[in-house]
């Protein structure tokens, strides 16, 4: 009775003499850089120890520090003692300059137009539960890492398999090639399974197989009891959703691809002999060859996606993520085929010939046709607004920003530099761009082999050195793609980041490569579809697989928490040592042929809102050299992100169009067909 007496007279004590549970909070701001943020808390009363549940998700719940965050946008925070008690606070950290400004305004923006494109109507209809959950696990061999040098043997169990072991228990001991021992302990409770037996070797990072199979350093899983929810840091569970711009350009491609009649694969062979020159016809109304035209929307799309996004999709996705790429991209040439033939048959010639069309024309005259000229006004309006502000941002700000990052990481002179960056950059840009379409299908035209080149003999060269990996590359990439851990999201998890990587890089579906492919010299709308069928091909098939397969190949596949990017610059680095220097430029070929590109898609847009007199075409090239400088000079983070997502958004009154006109470019298909059957279209005569 009387331990009873003290336990409850102690605890009486310790209620009568807590102070009420108090929460003060700092927000700092350390530079005028955006993004680096930070909220310190300072905790009083109640009883520790306490957690905290940060609205920002990198947080961990143990710390009272969160930073790099976004100056200028709230932040909550719950803290929670150990008897339950909780408060809830709000904190902002106050923007000091003007691209903090921008960037905190421009946040919730980026979130809205986010919650449009990424939001996922099977996880709101309750056919999908996009949460990640773990049945296992995987106890990992200490001190390993992607790029460790090191031989680890498993020496000894300290639990038998199949027993039940608790979290912090000793499991095993592995040794090192120093003869260094380190032990092994649970971190959770569970049913203990063996993956390797005592005296081999769980790792050794001169195998070839050990490097480039997912997992290999793995050396037990623990079965969870019931499955548990993969969490981040903050401990909100990771989710692994399926956008609906992802399903809407995929959909839109398959469709295309089944309407067409499998176009993507039985004009393939023809396509080739078009972008050859062998049905040029010098007399044919246009500005630019056939080859010009395909080397100007390449140029578009071929870009920082192909090496930064794909190293982010295969390091989400695992090696998995390159075989539903590689699907996507086949399915995105039929929807390249449509858009670029309707692209041709609506164009406006002007007697000065400069060419007008692309998504604008079709989406306005074609369903004018079909006596819906509202909604087809409407829709033409839409698509034009969303590729000028894609143009200034997308096709413009981020190429600068992200090629002189790029550059600046290789050149150590080029620090602190980016305004003049810029100005070279606008200068560089402007000789070519003022020029028109002629010059700037020239330049890419010449640019676009010589980059492509470089880069695919680069890639060829890595797995030629790494040709022994070929066996245990594709089995990675074949058991990824159909049989992936739960941390990779299951099968679902990875063909969405596979297909979201492959739509996101060859924008098919988009419509802006119509508005190149319009320039094009021909007779035959179909013509120009079939020459821009090759696009996705060359982009994603080709260049997006090369990029994956240069990090499966070298094992970066498994490296966590670097840039995109520079992962794929260590890769190659991993076999050419001077190759990142290459890379630097490559990126900076790729940056700039995409903003020359995008600068005729912009004014084309621009032109079909402010008229298209030589005037309103000058006003438009000059605002976009003034966004090539500010892009490079200045960090402007959410605003990137927001105007890339236009072009994302551009596919919605694109593919609508695109939909409703599909019979008639199956009709132009067939009649093109029996042309083509009957010799009936101009061919080069042989010398």
């Amino acid at each position: 009775m009387k331990n009873y007496i003290g336990v409850f007279l102690f605890l009486f004590g310790i209620s009568l003499f807590s102070q009420d549970l108090t929460v003060r909070g700092k927000t700092v701001n350390p530079s005028d850089n955006i993004n680096d943020g930070m909220i310190r808390l300072e905790v009083e009363g109640g009883t520790p120890p306490y957690s905290y549940k940060w609205s920002n998700q990198q947080t961990p719940q143990t710390s009272n520090k969160s930073s790099g965050l976004v100056e200028g946008v709230p932040y909550s925070v719950t803290v929670t003692d150990a008897s339950g008690a909780s408060v809830t606070q709000e904190y902002t950290v106050e923007t000091q300059s003007i691209p903090e400004i921008f960037n905190g305004t421009m946040a919730p923006a980026v979130s809205a137009l986010g919650s449009v494109l990424f939001w996922d109507p099977f996880e709101a209809t309750g056919i999908y539960d996009p949460v990640v959950y773990a049945d296992v696990k995987l106890v990992a061999t200490p001190g390993w890492s992607a790029t460790v040098d090191d031989r680890f043997v498993l020496k000894q169990w300290l639990a038998e398999e199949g027993s039940r072991v608790k979290k912090g228990q000793k499991i095993a001991l592995v040794s090192r090639n120093d003869g260094s021992v380190d032990t092994v302990k649970a971190e959770v409770n569970g049913k203990l399974k063996y993956l390797t037996g005592e005296g081999k070797v769980i790792y050794n990072s001169e195998n070839k197989e050990h490097v480039i199979e997912q997992g290999a350093h793995y050396l037990a899983e623990i079965e969870y009891d019931t499955p548990e929810v993969v969490r981040h840091p903050n401990g909100d569970p990771v989710t692994k959703n399926i956008p609906f711009i992802v399903i809407w350009l995929v959909l839109g491609a398959t469709f295309f691809t089944l309407r067409m009649g499998f176009i993507n694969i039985r004009g393939f062979r023809h396509s080739i002999n078009l972008a050859k020159g062998k049905y040029d016809d010098p007399d044919a109304p246009g500005q630019v060859t056939h080859f010009q035209a395909l080397a100007t929307a390449v140029s578009g799309t071929v870009g920082l996606g192909n090496i930064a996004g794909v190293a982010v999709a295969v390091s989400l996705g695992g090696a998995g993520a390159t075989f539903w790429m590689i699907v996507c991209g086949l399915l995105g040439m039929s929807s390249k085929f449509v858009e670029c033939t309707l692209g041709v048959k609506y164009r406006d010639i002007l007697p000065d010939g400069r060419v007008f069309g692309g998504p604008m024309n079709y989406l306005r005259y074609g369903l004018e046709k079909r006596n819906l000229k509202g909604f087809g006004k409407v829709l033409a309006g839409l698509f034009a607004v969303l590729a000028v502000g894609a143009s200034f941002g997308g096709g413009n700000m981020f190429q600068a920003n992200q090629s002189f990052e790029q550059l600046a990481g290789q050149f150590s002179m080029l620090e602190g530099n980016g305004f003049w960056f810029g100005i070279l950059t606008a200068i560089l840009v402007g000789v070519v761009i003022i020029g028109g379409i002629q010059s700037i299908a020239k330049v890419t035209g010449r640019v676009v082999p010589i980059m492509a080149s470089i880069y695919i003999l680069a890639a060829l060269a890595v797995i030629i050195v790494n040709i022994q990996n070929i066996g245990p590359a594709f089995s990675a990439i074949v058991e990824g793609a159909f049989s992936p851990s739960a941390l990779k999201g299951g099968v679902i998890g990875v063909l969405v980041v596979g297909f979201q990587r492959a739509a996101f890089s060859n924008e098919a579906g988009v419509g802006s490569a119509a508005i190149a492919h319009s320039t094009a010299k021909t007779n035959n709308p179909p013509s120009e579809g079939f020459v821009a069928l090759l696009e996705p091909f060359i982009d994603t098939v080709v260049v997006c697989t090369l990029t994956a397969l240069v990090l499966i190949f070298t094992g970066m596949h498994e490296v966590e928490g670097m840039a995109g990017a520079q992962l794929t610059s260590d890769a190659f680095g991993s076999v050419i040592s001077w190759f990142p220097y290459v890379l630097g430029i490559a990126v900076f070929l790729f940056a700039f042929s995409t903003m020359i590109s995008w600068s005729y898609y912009g004014m084309r847009a621009w032109t079909y809102l402010f008229g298209k007199s030589r005037r309103s075409e000058m006003i438009y090239k000059l605002l976009f050299l003034v966004f090539v400088v500010v892009g490079a000079s200045v960090s402007l983070g959410a605003v990137l992100d927001f105007s890339d997502m236009m072009i994302l958004a551009m596919s919605f009154p694109n593919i609508i169009g695109l939909y409703i006109m599909s019979g008639e470019v199956r009709k132009d298909l067939k009649e093109y067909w029996t042309k083509l059957k009957n010799n009936q279209l101009y061919t080069k005569k042989s010398s």
